[in-house]
């Protein structure tokens, strides 16, 4: 399930989630009490107090899930991800742009630490899909010590990763002027066949070929450039839907197609992990870092 609502457009008719459409969409954001099952250790932070200071700064909420409670008693206290936007000015979005947001992830359960991520988007339609494109810079707290360290340890995190936030946004241009050869693309396209298929030593076992990575799935996304290739690559990554030809168990040859990665923890990861691979990129090729 997508992250976004319907109303999360870049036609200039978005809007902030409301209250109600929050609770039902992600109702542990509201949780103020950790889960019968943390000690007087876990001290919880209520997601929806942080909420509420970044709505002060600017940054509204136009989207928002929970994961799957295994058990009925953690539903309001498990995992969720919340996106976040300015909507305070007056830009104007075509298809192919880039905007920052950020993504607030916390969990009163003992699942996640209260997790803020800036990140990059790349506009797919107006009517609100998007695709991250990049984790710029996150802090993490724990659910550990007094209310008021973790409370400031919150405050204080906040602030910097809206800081760094906004210098993510010359990625876009900086690398669009980076051309690749066809070396330096299977670079690239290993690298992320690595993070996406590898197991713990970095082996893979899938018929799904690296090459497969590099296909452009629209006509815009045909280019030789740092950016454009990027975006090829993390769409097939975390998009899914790529599909080969190979062996099962008993040797007997099957179709193998790729699913998309839905689950919030993967997603964040291969997200910052493929960013931190293109960021490395384009160092070498004599880009400035994107962020300190």
């Amino acid at each position: 399930m997508t992250v976004y609502t319907s109303t999360a457009r870049f036609d200039g008719t978005a809007r902030a989630l409301t209250e109600n459409e929050l609770r039902k969409l992600a109702p542990s954001v509201f949780a103020v009490d950790a889960h019968h099952s943390r000690s007087e250790r876990f001290q919880p932070i209520p997601t929806f107090d942080v909420l509420r200071a970044l709505m002060a700064e600017g940054f509204q909420p136009v989207g928002a899930k929970q994961s799957v409670a295994r058990l009925d008693d953690r539903r309001d206290f498990t995992k969720h991800l919340i996106r976040l936007r300015r909507l305070d000015n007056a830009a104007t979005y075509t298809v192919g742009d880039t905007v920052c947001e950020i993504l607030l992830k916390n969990a009163n359960d003992g699942t996640s630490a209260y997790d803020l991520i800036a990140g990059l988007f790349r506009v797919r339609c107006l009517n609100s899909l998007v695709a991250q494109v990049g984790t710029v810079e996150s802090v993490k707290v724990r659910h550990t010590g007094t209310a008021q360290d973790v409370s400031h340890k919150v405050i204080e995190g906040t602030y910097r990763v809206l800081g760094e936030a906004q210098k993510a946004l010359s990625a876009p241009q900086d690398w669009a002027r980076l051309a690749l050869d066809r070396d330096e693309k299977q670079v690239l396209a290993e690298a992320a066949h690595v993070l996406r298929f590898g197991d713990a030593e970095g082996e893979t076992n899938t018929p799904i070929q690296p090459a497969q990575l590099l296909q452009p799935r629209r006509r815009d996304d045909v280019a030789a450039d740092l950016w454009t290739t990027f975006n090829v690559v993390q769409e097939n990554v975390i998009r899914g839907g790529l599909s080969a030809r190979g062996l099962d168990a008993n040797g007997r040859r099957r179709r193998v197609t790729t699913r998309a990665v839905n689950g919030i923890d993967q997603d964040v990861k291969l997200n910052r992990a493929l960013f931190t691979l293109a960021a490395k990129m384009a160092e070498l090729k004599g880009a400035a870092r994107i962020a300190a």
